[in-house]
């Protein structure tokens, strides 16, 4: 066998031992708060046609796709997001349903590019999806079922960082820019560099004032009290409608009693183009990027057939573990299994002893007893494995059985 073959790719690693067993608890805490929302679980494919994730939906770059060929010719790809996947599901099978829709998933996703500044190419992640619901009341249902669940994984420091795309694009109208001046200002944005913007924006001749009102957006960052400051920076129809539903979402996630984890950001924007309204990100400490992204994609179902509203959002599994080991935050983990070392004669006895271990909850392993190893290897097998329990079941030395 070469050696080589016991690697793996760049970008992807192996996840085993108590790292898996401390993820398996965090998708499991996470899972339980938004099942006691009505969520229900659903699962769709880790590979989907390619034109469910196209330049028209507005995901990811197609570059960034893992990209090949079944035996029809058909192109497909790794899913590098679910929302699209999860739309072209619900108008598939709920097409007919008029009554909201709460779904809840997870899995891994896939990004093929190098651009990742040390994150995985595969990563796990877990979200939910409010569909049919149009309401401010369905928006502050999802971020404070997300600030719920955050909570249980043991995360305390962390903000819930709220936007909305149509002010963005209500200041773009006000201040007449073309389709592609808005898309290089988007980017710019996005990113958080403010400067590039408001010097592209002089470079296209739009005027010291444009380039300014650009660059005021930047300021719009805080408690409530922004959106004020958000209001009169721009009497345009679309950022006041944007403004209003900010408010409105306020006295939700008041309602709830989560407005403390609740900040507002009215220069936030996403690369994925489907978003259409509200807009959110989690930071907490240790962790560079957002550990949740979600938002409002009202026009997305519509482009798979299906007339409906929709908000959801991602939790990034793999960062969000990172953010809580950093943190010093404990994972408390299911009891480690009990040892059992026997010899064959007394194998009868061994079974017995496993199976009532294991009516009472207690995990068991059973190892066939080797002399020439000796009771000094099991022990110190145990104590690698972090193992307290371990009972010899052989002539020389039978620990009293349950």
């Amino acid at each position: 066998m070469k050696s080589e073959l016991i690697h793996t790719p760049e970008g992807v690693r192996d996840i085993y031992g108590d790292e898996y067993a401390r993820k398996l608890q965090i998708q499991s805490r996470l899972l339980e708060r938004i099942r006691l929302f009505g969520y229900q679980d659903i699962q769709t494919p880790t590979f989907e046609f390619f034109d469910v994730f196209s330049k028209e939906i507005g995901t990811t770059p197609t570059r960034e796709l893992y990209k090949f060929f079944d035996s029809d010719g058909n192109i497909l790809c790794l899913r590098p997001d679910f929302t699209p996947s999860m739309a072209r599901c619900a108008a598939k099978y709920f097409s007919e349903e008029d009554m909201p829709l709460r779904f809840t998933y997870q899995g891994n996703t896939f990004s093929n590019t190098s651009l990742l500044q040390g994150k995985l190419k595969e990563t796990t992640q877990m979200g939910a999806e409010l569909m049919g619901e149009p309401s401010v009341q369905a928006d502050g249902e999802i971020i404070s079922m997300l600030v719920d669940a955050l909570l249980h994984t043991g995360l305390k420091d962390f903000q819930v960082s709220v936007g909305e795309v149509n002010f963005f694009k209500g200041i773009c109208q006000e201040l007449s820019l073309s389709g592609e001046e808005e898309e290089n200002v988007r980017e710019y944005i996005s990113n958080k560099n403010f400067f590039a913007a408001k010097e592209y924006l002089e470079a296209q001749d739009k005027g010291d004032l444009v380039a300014e009102t650009m660059v005021q957006i930047e300021e719009l960052f805080g408690s409530v009290e922004v959106l004020d400051k958000a209001r009169a920076l721009s009497q345009n129809p679309l950022c006041q409608k944007a403004i209003e539903r900010l408010s409105g979402l306020y006295d939700v996630l008041c309602a709830y009693g989560v407005e403390r984890y609740v900040s507002f950001d009215l220069g936030m924007l996403n690369s994925y183009h489907y978003y259409t309204g509200i807009i959110f990100k989690v930071y907490t400490y240790g962790i560079g990027d957002a550990v949740v992204k979600g938002g409002r994609y009202d026009r997305l179902l519509p482009y798979f057939g299906k007339d409906s509203a929709a908000i959801g959002f991602v939790v990034v599994i793999d960062d969000l573990m990172q953010a809580l080991s950093r943190q010093r935050i404990p994972v408390e983990l299911s009891p480690k299994p009990t040892v059992l070392v026997y010899q064959a004669v007394h194998y009868p006895q061994a079974l017995e002893a496993a199976a009532k271990l294991r009516q009472k909850g207690q995990a068991v392993q059973l190892i066939p007893f080797d002399a020439q190893k000796g009771q000094k290897a099991y022990q110190e097998y145990a104590k690698k494995q972090g193992i307290e329990e371990i009972i010899f079941l052989t002539d020389d030395q039978r620990k009293e059985l349950p």
